[in-house]
């Protein structure tokens, strides 16, 4: 799969502005500050119908613009199809594609994407909210069903966090707690079975290009998730039960707090290096080396379940490489399209074979 063309207009600081790309390797370069990642975004919104910068639509607008709009022209398995995001600060974003109305979910089915930009470090150095999205983000490409189950799960968690948080100054809000409970037990059964089997191919995957990455080195990667569960693989029945239990016990106490202290929604990926915790203890090379380990095992199990490489978006990723893990790199991305920012081109569209792109306060020139 590849995007062959992409239009903006009034996004970030592209008034309106076309490219069209190669269906290999892009070098998108210039100065900072010239629109370079705001690029990579919008491929990725195209993709995900979100940005991976904001959680704000209105942020996406220009400045002189009442709206923005991302078009694009997309090709899968031989089909083509265009794509078409319009954001208007106040009003729900519309999506279509092919002229039909679209939900965000659906967009999975057109194009798929993996980014890393520097801002990834975080998933082995901060809390677990961030491996949880790298989960979250991954498996709601290829299982559109798991991005369903996982906003049925918030829902759920939301009004039960609003009765534990109120039920004091109203007591018959008590009586929709075991409902909310509940429900939260059923989504995070079907839940958890998608992210210990997305884990375990992470670390099959992750634990290949790693060794090779880092010449060496053993990266091990095992999910966690609530205690009472023995066997995250286990029927969803026999995980449906486990978690009941263990929110009955815990059922006084989240009263007493006022949160839900226990769930799903606290589940982790324990990473290590060489047995020690990546967190804790990995240096700023090994930090760097494990996330891209991560994005590129990613890219292979999205090609093994899909049978196409997804777009590869690659921020400002190889300025903090030696040269041996630059080629590294470039010699892992063949085989589907990628797109690479960088402040210089340098001899990078060389060694990849790629077309260059020069950007240059929101023209590509």
């Amino acid at each position: 799969m590849y995007v062959q063309k992409l239009m903006l207009n009034g996004f970030r600081n592209y008034d309106w502005e076309t490219v069209d790309f190669s269906e290999g390797t892009n070098v998108i370069y210039g100065q900072n500050a010239q629109g370079k990642t705001n690029l990579l975004e919008a491929i990725y919104m195209m993709a995900t119908g979100k940005s991976f910068r904001t959680r704000f639509d209105k942020e996406l607008v220009g400045f002189s613009f009442d709206s923005a709009e991302i078009l694009s022209h997309v090709v899968r398995e031989d089909r083509s199809f265009d794509i078409d995001i319009n954001i208007k600060p106040g009003q729900r974003k519309k999506i279509s594609v092919n002229g039909a109305p679209r939900k965000v979910s659906e967009l999975s089915e057109f194009s798929n994407v993996v980014l890393f930009c520097p801002d990834d470090l975080e998933i082995i150095k901060r809390g677990p909210s961030e491996r949880r999205r790298l989960l979250d983000n991954a498996i709601s490409q290829i299982r559109p069903q798991y991005a369903a189950f996982l906003s049925e799960f918030n829902k759920y968690y939301d009004q039960k966090n609003k009765i534990l948080k109120d039920w004091r100054e109203k007591p018959s809000l008590l009586e929709m707690l075991d409902e909310f409970s509940d429900g939260m037990c059923r989504m995070s059964a079907k839940i958890i079975r998608y992210r210990a089997a997305y884990s375990e191919k992470l670390e099959e995957e992750a634990r290949k290009i790693h060794a090779d990455f880092s010449g060496g080195e053993k990266l091990s990667i095992k999910y966690k998730t609530i205690s009472s569960v023995t066997n995250p693989f286990a029927s969803e029945k026999d995980i449906y039960f486990e978690i009941c239990e263990h929110q009955e016990k815990h059922r006084e106490i989240e009263k007493e707090s006022g949160q839900c202290l226990t769930g799903i929604h606290k589940d982790d990926l324990e990473i290590e290096i060489n047995e020690c915790s990546a967190k804790s203890f990995a240096s700023q090379g090994q930090t760097r080396t494990a996330a891209l380990s991560l994005k590129l095992a990613e890219r292979e199990i999205n090609l093994k379940d899909t049978g196409e490489y997804p777009i590869l978006l690659l921020d400002d990723v190889l300025s903090e490489l030696d040269m041996k893990r630059q080629e590294f790199i470039l010699n892992r991305i063949g085989g589907g399209q990628t797109l690479i920012t960088c402040c210089e081109d340098g001899d990078i569209s060389k060694r990849t074979g790629g077309k260059t792109l020069l950007i240059k306060e929101g023209r590509i020139l």
